[in-house]
Order: C-alpha cells, then sequence, then structure tokens
C-alpha cells in the first residue's frame, strides 16, 4: 500500500532512502532549506525549509499531513534528529522521544547522559567563553579536543596540546558553532570505529562496523573507512556493547543509531552517538556493498512502525570510501571520471567540485573535493582499486606557468577576510591590521621605512658586457641555493592571518614552496610553548630544509630544549629571534622573554651543535658580539617593523654592519624586500642572501606550495634581468659600484 514518507534533508546522503522509499512505492516528501538540492529534484513533493528550523518542519509536516497523510518521519546522514522527533510527537508517528533526540544531538547533553548512566566516555566541560575554555584547559588532561556542541562534519572541531593553544583553538570553534556553545573533552587515543544499529522495540541490532582513518591534526578529517572492521572479534564486540550501553542512555528505542566508538587503553569509549544512521556513504553505500543489507529499506520500515526485514549479512565483501583530497587552488579541469568508472571494483565516484571551484587543504569533513567507493574480496583488492582509480581521474589545478602573482593575489586577498588587503604594493602603508595582524607596530612607520630605505639606493647599469645568461645561485652553510633568497620565519596562522591556514599546512606550503624553487625556508617558534613542534614537523618531512628560529624565552634552558630538538628534525642550521624581547604576541600568550647576555649568549652557541644564527641585528655593536659568541651568521632585520616604531630600515645599517663584520660572520638581512632589483641591492651592499616574509605568506595563502614557489622563481627571473643589466654573470660578481645611495 502507498504511503507517504516525509525526509527531512535533501542532500547527496539522503538521495538514497529517498530512492529506496519510492521503490518501495512510496510517495516522499522532502525538505530542504535549499531548493536545488539533489534531493529535492527527485522528491514527488518537496518542500523548502530548513534541517534546524524545528517549528518550521513542524509547522510544513502538519500542513502537509492535512493533504496526505505522513505515514513515516525519518532522516539519515545529518543531524536532524531533533526536527524528526518534533514531527513524529506531533503527528503520533513512531519515533523517539524530543529530549532524547536533543540529547542525541546536542554534545554536552549527550555527555551528560553517558554520564548519568556510567557510559564510557572522555571527561568533558561545556564552555562558552574563552574564560571558560582556558579554566577547563586547568582541569581536563592535555590532548583536550574543542567543538561545537550543535555542529557535524568535524566543523570547528580541533585538538589543542597546551593552554596557550586554547585562544585560537576557541576561535575556530566558535566561529563553527549556530549557537556559540562549545564542548572541552579529554582527547581520546586509539584506533576508531563507526558503528551503526536498526533499534525496534527496545531491540538493537548492529549492522556495519567500520574501520575510520582520521588525518590532518590538529584538524580531525575522515579520508576514509574500511567495511567490514579488521580488529579482532573481541575488540569489536566489546565496542558494540558500549555502543548499546550509549544507545540505551539516550532514549534510543526505535529507529537508528550511529556511532563513533574509539578504542583506548583503557577500552571502548563513545566519541559521539547520534540517533540515525551514519552518513560518510557508509549505511547506503559501503555497508549495502558489503554485506548485502539494505539499511535504507529496514530504517524506512521502522519508521513505518513495521518489524525490519532480514538484517543478516548475505555477502562478505570489502568495501572501502576514501576522500579526495587534492592540491589547493583553483580547478581547471577534471579528467578520467568515464574511464574510472569502469575500474573494476569502483561502485561510485562523488565529486563536490567542478571546473572554476577552488579547493582548499580541509579543516572539516565538508571541504573534500569529492568521494571514491570501491568494494573487492579482500581489504588489498579494494585499495587496489582505489589506488588505480586515483591515478586515472585527474584534477589539473592551475599549472604553475599558469599561476600569476594576480591570481595569488585574489585567492590570498579571499582566505585572509581583510586581515590583509593584499596590495599589489606591499609596503604598509594601507595594512588594516597590525599587531597581531600583518602590519606594523604602533604607526606601522618601522615597517614602511624598510621599504623607504630599499628605494634610497638607485642601480647603477653596466651595458657593455657579454653576460646573457647570469648564474643567480649561490651557497649557504655549503647548501646549493638556486637565488639568494630564503623565506623567513612567520608563525601565528590563526593569530595574525586570521585562521586563513593551518599553521603545519602553511609551514609546509612555505617549505615545500621554496625546495621546489630551489632554497630553504627559515620556520618561527610563535609565541604558543609547544608551536615550535609544527614547524619542526614540517622541516622534518622535507629533509630537514630549513632553520628554525626562535624567541629569546627568559630561561635559556627552553631554548636548549627547542635547539635539541631541531637538532632530531635534521634542521640545517638553528637560531633566535634576538629583539622579540618586548614582542607583543609574546606577552599576550604569558610567555616570559628578556634580552640576552653575553655568556647566555655564549651557552645557546655552545649548546648548539648546528651552526647558530642571532636575528634581528640592527646596530655594529650587536653585530661584533655575534661574532665574538661564535654565532654562524646574523640576520640584519627589524622584525618587518612589528617589535618598535620608530626603528631604521634593515638598508638603513647593513652597510657598516657588513663592513665591520664582513669574513667574520655570514650576512643576512630581511625587510621590504618585493623584488629582484631588491635582492640586488642587498647583495651589493654585502649581504650573503636576503629572507622574504610577507609576499612569500601571502603566495602560500594564496596558492600554497605553488604559489610560494611561482613567487620565488618570478623572483630569480627578476633578478636574472637585473644581473644583465649591470654585467653581473654570477652573484660573485655583484658589487658595491652598482648601488647608489641619494
Amino acid at each position: 500500500m502507498k504511503k507517504t514518507i516525509m525526509v527531512i534533508g535533501g542532500g547527496l546522503l539522503q538521495l538514497p532512502v529517498i530512492h529506496t522509499a519510492q521503490r518501495m512505492g512510496h510517495q516522499v516528501i522532502v525538505t530542504d532549506y535549499n531548493p536545488n538540492a539533489v534531493g529535492m529534484k527527485d522528491a514527488d513533493i518537496p518542500i523548502v525549509m530548513s534541517t534546524r528550523d524545528i517549528e518550521g518542519s513542524v509547522r510544513v509536516a502538519r500542513a502537509q499531513n492535512e493533504l496526505s497523510p505522513i505515514s513515516a518521519i525519518l532522516t539519515v546522514g545529518t543531524d536532524a534528529s531533533m526536527a524528526v522527533a518534533a514531527v513524529a510527537n506531533a503527528l503520533n508517528l513512531p519515533g523517539i522521544k524530543f529530549e532524547d533526540a536533543e540529547a542525541a544531538t546536542n554534545k554536552i547533553k549527550m555527555r551528560m547522559r553517558f554520564k548519568e548512566y556510567d557510559v564510557p566516555s572522555p571527561n568533558f566541560l561545556p564552555v562558552w567563553s574563552l574564560s571558560d575554555a582556558k579554566k577547563a584547559g586547568k582541569i581536563l588532561k592535555f590532548p583536550i579536543v574543542i567543538k561545537p556542541s550543535d555542529n557535524m562534519g568535524a566543523r570547528g572541531v580541533m585538538r589543542v596540546d597546551s593552554l596557550n593553544q586554547i585562544a585560537d583553538a576557541f576561535k575556530f570553534s566558535k566561529n563553527a558553532s549556530p549557537s556559540g556553545e562549545l564542548i572541552m573533552e579529554e582527547f581520546m587515543d586509539g584506533p576508531e570505529l563507526s558503528i551503526d544499529a536498526i533499534i525496534f522495540s527496545n531491540e538493537i541490532a548492529i549492522t556495519g562496523i567500520a574501520d575510520r582513518i582520521i588525518e590532518y591534526p590538529p584538524y580531525f578529517i575522515e579520508t576514509g573507512h574500511n567495511m567490514p572492521s579488521a580488529l579482532a572479534k573481541e575488540t569489536l564486540d566489546d565496542a558494540c556493547e558500549v555502543m548499546k550501553q550509549g544507545i540505551r542512555a539516550l532514549g534510543i528505542t526505535t529507529g537508528a543509531a550511529k556511532g563513533d566508538i574509539k578504542i583506548t587503553k583503557d577500552g571502548p569509549m563513545i566519541g559521539e552517538l547520534a540517533a540515525r544512521l551514519s552518513g560518510g556513504f557508509m549505511s547506503a553505500y559501503t555497508y549495502p556493498l558489503s554485506s548485502g543489507v539494505n539499511l535504507m529499506k529496514a530504517v524506512i520500515e521502522v519508521a513505518l512502525g513495521q518489524e525490519p526485514g532480514n538484517l543478516e549479512p548475505v555477502l562478505n565483501q570489502v568495501a572501502i570510501e576514501r576522500a579526495i583530497i587534492t592540491k589547493p587552488g583553483f580547478v581547471k579541469k577534471i579528467t578520467g571520471l568515464e574511464e574510472a568508472l569502469k575500474i573494476p571494483g569502483i561502485r561510485e565516484i562523488f565529486l563536490n567540485v567542478k571546473p572554476g571551484d577552488k579547493v582548499i587543504q580541509p579543516r572539516s569533513n565538508v571541504e573534500k573535493a569529492g568521494h571514491i567507493i570501491a568494494a573487492g574480496a579482500t581489504l588489498e583488492e579494494a585499495i587496489a582499486s582505489y589506488e588505480q582509480c586515483r591515478r586515472t581521474l585527474n584534477f589539473e589545478m592551475v599549472e604553475a606557468n599558469e599561476i600569476s602573482m594576480e591570481t595569488i593575489r585574489l585567492s590570498a586577498k579571499e582566505k585572509f577576510k581583510k586581515i590583509c588587503y593584499v596590495c599589489k604594493t606591499c609596503d604598509g602603508r594601507d595594512c588594516p591590521t597590525g599587531v597581531p595582524g600583518m602590519g606594523g607596530v604602533g604607526t606601522g612607520e618601522s615597517f614602511r621605512r624598510n621599504i623607504e630605505s630599499l628605494k634610497k639606493y638607485k642601480i647603477n647599469t653596466r651595458l657593455i658586457h657579454d653576460v646573457t645568461q647570469p648564474n643567480t645561485s649561490t651557497t649557504f652553510m655549503d647548501i646549493l641555493i638556486s637565488l639568494p633568497v630564503m623565506a623567513a620565519p612567520i608563525t601565528g596562522t590563526v593569530t595574525n592571518m586570521g585562521g586563513a591556514m593551518d599553521e603545519l599546512e602553511y609551514n609546509r606550503a612555505v617549505i615545500d614552496g621554496c625546495v621546489r624553487a630551489g632554497t630553504i625556508a627559515f620556520v618561527g617558534d610563535g609565541a604558543s610553548p609547544e608551536k615550535y613542534k609544527i614547524g619542526l614537523q614540517a622541516l622534518s618531512e622535507y629533509n630537514g630544509m630549513g632553520v628554525p628560529i626562535y624567541k629569546p624565552r627568559s630561561d635559556n634552558k627552553d631554548i636548549i630544549m627547542r635547539l635539541k630538538a631541531a637538532e632530531k628534525a635534521g634542521a640545517k642550521a638553528v637560531g633566535m629571534d634576538i629583539d622579540a624581547v618586548v614582542f607583543k604576541t609574546m606577552a599576550m600568550k604569558n610567555q616570559s622573554v628578556g634580552p640576552k647576555s653575553f655568556s647566555e649568549l655564549k651557552e645557546l652557541v655552545s649548546a648548539a651543535k648546528l651552526p647558530f644564527i642571532l636575528k634581528g641585528i640592527m646596530n655594529v655593536r650587536d653585530a661584533v658580539t655575534a661574532a665574538e659568541i661564535g654565532a654562524y651568521g646574523i640576520i640584519v632585520s627589524n622584525h618587518g617593523g612589528r617589535v618598535l616604531d620608530e626603528m631604521p630600515g634593515a638598508m638603513d645599517v647593513l652597510d657598516e654592519i657588513v663592513r665591520e663584520v664582513k669574513g667574520r660572520l655570514v650576512v643576512l638581512v630581511d625587510g621590504g624586500f618585493r623584488e629582484g632589483v631588491d635582492i640586488l641591492k642587498a647583495l651589493a651592499l654585502g649581504a650573503t642572501a636576503v629572507l622574504i616574509g610577507r609576499p612569500i605568506a601571502i603566495a602560500a595563502v594564496g596558492m600554497g606550495a605553488d604559489g610560494v614557489a611561482f613567487y620565488l622563481k618570478q623572483l630569480k627571473k627578476d633578478l636574472e634581468k637585473a644581473m644583465i643589466l649591470t654585467g653581473c654573470s654570477s652573484i660573485k660578481d655583484i658589487s658595491s659600484d652598482i648601488v647608489k645611495a641619494l
């Protein structure tokens, strides 16, 4: 007999249950805020209504019920359980109590239920304000996870490893919470399972159990799952028992449930449990492929008040889902889709992007480029099909020779969201922010003076020569680099860049981009005590091709600890921001810093087994002292104008410093360098190489490693032109007579 089924949500994950209900001969109502959602297009009766609008959902259900009586209400794959329960209660349909649906949706209420019923789950605290978050950080044991209490898809979920990371993580999580209510809970370490269950008349039938693959820390991105789980039966039985405890505690007496269960050293614990079947293509795709059981049909039957049909597996296959994650950038072309779908074992390919769309490194489960479903007799067979599919399916992003500074700036400007205006000329005149931010401290005068000091020097061209292909390569610490330019250390992608990139993603982009361009990167320490580990992790992934620079923390032991960690990471040298003694962000994070005496610096140089570099030198006396303590080199720098207003520009003092310590130290310089001719000026005054900060940061935010590599290669071309115009066939040929101070 034809009945009317109401489905809350019309997205891709609801499509299978919509189609299944229609194949069962039922009429389907679909509600979604988006009239163009795929499920709305296939609905018999589409109704525009947000899944979050509970009162609105009841209202339209009552009105539609007068026209065609509704026999069942349900959802799958999305957190609309409260709307489902409200409609079920209002129309006297099978379902659960609204208060139970709320407990299965709101993570704080969920944890409170689990605590009341002694269900294994992590210690937690509710959080509304940053003050709450800091207090929670002092009570809970690190690592901690912070997340919205009222969102799904890993939106706003972030791991926190220390008190100093809480402020940034709080802001990230708060922005993803519709209500602003957050929860902080202790991190559960161990493998993670995704479990589905069908519940009818208080009887719980566990259906699919999958191994989840979670990556991209400190975020929690599900990059795939394997069905069935490869864990031992005893472990799975224990996990299922905990899942059942959670179902009972939440009062889910009829319908469906999905749980994320962590297998910790203390046994299974519930991460989350919802009153619906799983999303992530598990309940609708991988489980039917693996078991032969149609869970969509079963959940419809239960919603109709009927006992579900056979839930016993009739197949013994392996099915997997894998997320498609591409390089950040703009999609130019997607090819190989038809061929990929013909690969044996490939069952479905879902694309979330199309040509022209911007792709970012995901920080939640809704920021992936697509999904691939594969199946086989064994896990190895399914994975082999997926890997062949991924090789066949090609996402052609903007190629290196098609990237322009204009496209980089446009992309970066969108990501910065007014933290940085990404001006065509980065000279500090129109910076929207100071410190924290991308600008300079105070009036920004020191930032601007870097640019002005460069402009004081003009080029004396030499045109009677035979130089046509100058060699821009040079050596730094016996490392051959393709041009005398390296990335300056920058940290605080949340604090200073407004969350435009993840910290690790940023470091990877800069280091990778530098390596591609034939040079190396300096990485920063940051105000947060643990942030230095992020730069070191990125360095270790690229054979240590870089130099970590640390803050002048008051206790030398803290610095020495970092020096040793840099050695283990394979860094090529180490250094310290000697000028960060009153750095604003250090004070904001309550980090004690201060000047260093001769003996303290001597101790650090002695403790470092790697070449030691002092950054922030702006006078001859400090340069001489650096030589006397045995430093390998110095960086002439006013910290990009970020430590003190009314400082001279780096080029204002470079010449006299070089004259005093040349031959005793390697002299690097940073501050305001933007073009190849700027580099030529610094080299002419005796610098070995220059460091560049903001433009590389903009390139990294705009187009990741590709953007960084492009910018550096453009600088190399610019420098080559400048060398031709001055008759310099190599870096050694660049001399002081080609520049003139005006």
